[in-house]
């Protein structure tokens, strides 16, 4: 299978919300969770639909959540197909067996955002960042 192009969701503000709980908030909190989502970004690039429980499972809507279980705490990701490309556009951080409904409106809301411009609201990471 192909690589698959995985892109983050970004503001009109041009931040990037994923990256920036990734580096900022995980990162701080433990080099080795970050790079265990880091691992888990990978894997769905490589995989893409093909990745499966325990790492990725279908929420409802167009929208999936990757998963990363590290001590007592579940870190999530949430993501929707495009096209040839996965775009990540929530995470979360909990220890609740189910991702909240605001956290699945929030990433349904950014899809429907993404998908009226891909262009605008796409961040790739390149090798420098």
């Amino acid at each position: 299978m192909a690589k698959i192009t995985v892109v983050f969701y970004r503001d009109a503000d041009g931040s990037v919300p994923v990256l920036e709980w990734l580096d900022r908030e995980v990162g701080r909190r433990d080099r080795r969770i970050a790079a265990k989502c880091r691992a888990a970004i990978k894997a769905l690039q490589q995989d893409g639909r093909d990745l499966r429980r325990p790492t990725a499972d279908y929420l409802r809507d167009g929208i999936y959540e990757l998963r990363v279980h590290f001590g007592t705490v579940n870190y999530r990701m949430l993501y929707f197909f495009h096209g040839e490309s996965i775009a990540i556009v929530s995470h979360g951080l909990m220890k609740e067996k189910e991702v909240p409904d605001k956290e699945i409106t929030l990433a349904m809301r950014r899809k429907v955002t993404y998908e009226s411009d891909p262009e605008r609201h796409s961040y790739e990471e390149t090798k420098e960042d």
